[in-house]
């Protein structure tokens, strides 16, 4: 497994980590559709990507209303020390007017909650899920550098986050000399590349790393779908367990036809493709993949060791470009001072 430098940090990571939003026992209107992974199927994956080197494992106090971190922390009974753990808070844990958001009261709330849930000292990445307007940035950043200085939290990270609510939220740490956001959580895939247009510019000029989510687009990419094949009976998108907006059908076809050819070039599967492009990308520390079982979970393994060629990334990029929505059109037409990541 190869490791990588966290954004400007000195944390190091695996290019691929286990999410375990499939961790779920009984029958959440949401999460059910993502997998049900009891504690013993959940032990069977967590050794799986340990003995592969993926030892990262990321969850979220929202999965399942914290059953995710529950059964984790079961599963990694007796591992603590051989693994590294990313959860989050913000979203809704109850209905009370202060189980929402990122405010000091909820931010502790959550992370004494997850640290039990998890049955752990400490959370080696703590993220803020998504951004809360109605807090202020300060109120946010200040708690956050606090969990850091107590020994709770050892990094923290932003997820799903605007380019102003990074950039506000960096401007505001380094003005006050508080911990920054090392890490950004964020939905990014062959399908789904709008991440390039102005939040990884952000990050390569701000050296913040990217932990991309959903590297297969909820299965799209998995190598199930084709023009003549109908959507898998039982998939989580036919469940209606996707994400993001739709995609236009010929479109996409048409890039699954690039990845197949590609895929046979390479004597690999159109998902492993699909996730080694990614870890060509600038920024990207860790791409993290989920699977409901071990066959999932061993094809998607395969993705690392070796590398696709120049030409066939440019195949990759060619067929999945996407026109372009204003200003990011605009500044194309300039590259001369406004280059794109490379």
């Amino acid at each position: 497994m190869e490791y990588r430098l966290l954004g400007g940090s000195g944390f190091s990571v695996p290019v691929l980590s286990f999410g375990t939003a499939t961790f779920n026992v009984g029958d959440h209107a949401f999460f059910s559709k993502w997998g049900n992974s009891d504690v013993d199927q959940a032990s069977s994956l967590v050794d799986m990507c340990l003995d592969a080197g993926a030892n990262l494992f990321d969850t979220a106090d929202v999965y399942s209303q914290g059953r995710s971190e529950s059964i984790l922390g079961q599963a990694i009974a007796g591992k603590r020390d051989k693994l590294l753990i990313s959860t989050k808070c913000t979203f809704g844990m109850g209905d009370g007017p202060n189980d929402v958001g990122s405010s000091r009261f909820h931010i502790i709330e959550s992370v004494n909650a997850s640290l039990k849930r998890l049955n752990t000292d400490y959370i080696d990445i703590y993220t803020m899920h998504g951004f809360d307007a109605s807090t202020p940035v300060e109120e946010t950043l200040r708690t956050l550098d606090t969990l850091v200085q107590s020994g709770k939290v050892r990094y923290i990270a932003c997820s799903n986050f605007s380019g102003w609510h990074l950039m506000k939220s960096l401007a505001v740490a380094d003005r006050y000399g508080w911990t920054r956001y090392i890490g950004h959580q964020a939905y990014y895939s062959l399908v789904a590349r709008e991440y390039e247009w102005e939040l990884m510019p952000l990050a390569v000029d701000q050296k913040v790393g990217t932990l991309v989510w959903s590297p297969l687009s909820a299965g799209r990419l998995s190598g199930k779908f084709r023009r003549t094949n109908p959507m898998p009976q039982g998939s989580r998108i036919e469940q209606g367990g996707g994400e993001g907006p739709s995609i236009p059908q010929e479109w996409f076809f048409s890039l699954i036809d690039t990845l197949d050819a590609v895929a046979a070039e390479t004597g690999k599967t159109v998902a492993q493709v699909a996730l080694n492009w990614l870890l060509q990308r600038p920024t990207v520390a860790t791409l993290i993949i989920g699977a409901r079982n071990e066959e999932q979970l061993q094809q998607n393994l395969g993705a690392v060791g070796w590398n696709l060629t120049v030409e066939q990334v440019a195949k990759l990029d060619a067929a999945s470009e996407r026109e372009t929505i204003y200003p990011y059109w605009h500044q194309r037409g300039f590259q001369k001072r406004n280059p794109l990541p490379v």
